[in-house]
């Protein structure tokens, strides 16, 4: 939603080129942005960690624990559960005990995490037992599955037996049950490990607000620049969290930017697919037409195990595809590049890598979609999704709740629950109504406007895809239907990271990841955040 915010800061017309350098979140100096609120007001390290007292008091943490767990990936991990090396409940606690160390109260606090889940290690357990039982099978293993996998959830995903607040204190009592989402990993054998910090209402709740602040979780620092370096929004918890290794990985959720932007000033992957592959039922909404939840995650193998945990229909993506991602290339394939981010270094680089590896690369002509109207879209979509949404829980105390109700309740304690205001929603509200044929003629223009602008260079140069950075192209992606998937593509001298970002047509999922598989594999970017190890 960065970019989002950006968007009303500047407004389209003001970019000066196609790369959209105005439109995208740059790195905050100390003497830049100066936050109002650092520590939560709401929660309290202590409670967050009392179901877990006994197990973190006898839990011995080891060089060799952390070699089997740090940066390793999902297939890996598994591996060393089957071989005895390692126990689920080693894992959970191993990532909880991380929690505690590093995320609150002390110099190196991230503030990335809301809550955990008080059944974490007991589900543990259970998959525990249950590797047991399949050793003593000799069931062949799978190591491309989730089962007793610690997954972190964005807090606006609703998940049974924990609140969701979308990061607002009017929701701090709120609890709901499971998202679709969330019901599809606990099927395939995933551990909610707790809920992620987030920019509050997905970043479209206040103006000028830093990203990564909420109310309830208080303000998410960036593990590779506390203070120096943006997290990125709005699913900045989960960005954080899966760079610091506080999780095996974390879903986020998007409408134009909400994970491709974390994701990469956090060097992590972050896929933003297709809207509608997966279910937005029991998502706290800003536009159920923009909207999708996605998996973040420390490198690609992981991303695509968890997006299809998420998934209704698991054969998208089948055990021998995963397998085959370390086979992946690109050779042969032609990318559009944008000449006015290679001002980036980095990008420039990252261009020379995919050339090396057998790719074609087009340099693109000056071009921009007209998107006048984008924020509107979602001032009209929240206003009549957000009263659906809490229609929905089934909860007498939430029924009639919409965004004046929540503007209202927030202004009985307005130092805590909106200390930089609450702007953008007083932007819905001030909104003029939209027929439902004009809301809908508004997204059939905007739709149509982007997809033609993907269209004319996909056609006039034969494009396979697009070659872009961070969340650089994320509302022109949104509206034409574009999945898209940032990799770590290096830091610059400041120590912050950047991703290249690969767009495909609608319902390329398959493709990205075998792009994204192949030049994470030739090139390694990723390091871990110093300090945290």
């Amino acid at each position: 939603m960065r970019f989002i915010i950006l968007l009303l800061a500047f407004a389209l017309a003001s970019c000066k080129s196609p790369s959209g350098e105005n439109q995208v979140s740059k790195p905050s100096s100390k003497e830049e942005e100066k936050f109002k609120v650092l520590d939560s007001k709401f929660l309290n390290k202590e409670e967050m960690m009392a179901p877990f007292k006994e197990d973190l008091a006898s839990f011995r943490g080891s060089d060799d624990l952390k070699d089997l767990i740090l940066e390793k990936s999902i297939p890996e991990i598994q591996q060393a559960v089957y071989d005895g090396k390692l126990t689920y409940r080693d894992l959970t606690a191993f990532y909880i005990h991380r929690i505690e160390k590093y995320d609150r109260e002390n110099r190196k606090s991230l503030n990335s995490i809301i809550a955990l889940n008080p059944k974490a290690m007991e589900d543990a357990y259970a998959y525990d037992l249950r590797m047991e039982e399949l050793r003593r099978s000799e069931e062949k293993f799978n190591p491309y599955t989730l089962m007793g996998m610690p997954i972190l959830l964005k807090d606006n995903i609703n998940a049974a037996g924990m609140k969701t607040t979308a990061g607002a204190a009017v929701l701090k009592n709120l609890e709901p049950q499971n998202a679709r989402i969330v019901q599809r990993l606990i099927e395939d054998g995933a551990i909610v490990l707790g809920k992620a910090n987030l920019s509050e209402w997905a970043y479209f709740f206040c103006q000028g607000c830093p990203s990564g602040y909420s109310a309830i979780g208080g303000q998410t620092l960036n593990p590779y620049g506390r203070k120096d370096i943006d997290t990125g929004g709005s699913s900045s918890g989960s960005g954080v969290a899966v760079a610091a290794n506080f999780a095996v990985a974390a879903v986020g959720s998007e409408t134009a930017g909400s994970i491709l932007s974390p994701a990469s000033q956090n060097s992590v992957v972050g896929m933003k697919p297709s809207v509608g592959t997966l279910s937005g039922i029991g998502i706290v909404p800003i536009s159920t037409y923009l909207d999708t939840a996605g998996p973040m995650s420390k490198n690609v193998v992981d991303n695509v195990i968890l997006m299809r945990g998420m998934l209704n229909d698991k054969r998208m993506f089948s055990d021998l595809f995963i397998a085959n991602l370390g086979t992946s290339t690109v050779s042969g394939r032609v990318f559009g590049v944008f000449p006015g981010y290679k001002q980036n270094p980095l990008y420039v680089k990252a261009v020379e890598e995919i050339v090396a590896l057998g790719a074609t690369v087009v340099e693109l002509e000056e071009k921009r979609p007209n998107l006048d109207g984008f924020v509107s879209l979602l001032n009209v979509d929240m206003k009549k999704d957000l009263p659906a949404y809490f229609m929905g829980l089934g909860l007498s105390e939430y029924q009639g709740w919409d965004v004046q109700k929540v503007m209202q309740l927030n202004k009985a304690d307005s130092l805590n629950y909106m200390p930089y205001g609450q702007g953008l929603f007083q932007g819905i509200v001030d909104e003029k109504s939209y027929s439902p044929a004009e809301s809908a003629a508004l997204k059939t223009r905007l739709t149509t406007a982007a997809q033609e602008y993907f269209d004319y260079y996909i056609q006039s140069h034969n494009l396979d895809g697009f070659l872009s950075v961070n969340n650089y192209n994320a509302a022109e992606a949104a509206v034409a239907f574009y999945p898209a998937i940032t990799v770590p593509m290096g830091y610059n001298e400041n120590g912050q990271p950047y991703g290249l970002t690969f767009i495909a047509p609608t319902e390329e999922e398959k493709l990205l990841y075998q792009w994204a598989a192949a030049y994470e594999k030739a090139t390694q970017h990723r390091k871990m955040p110093k300090g945290y190890n």
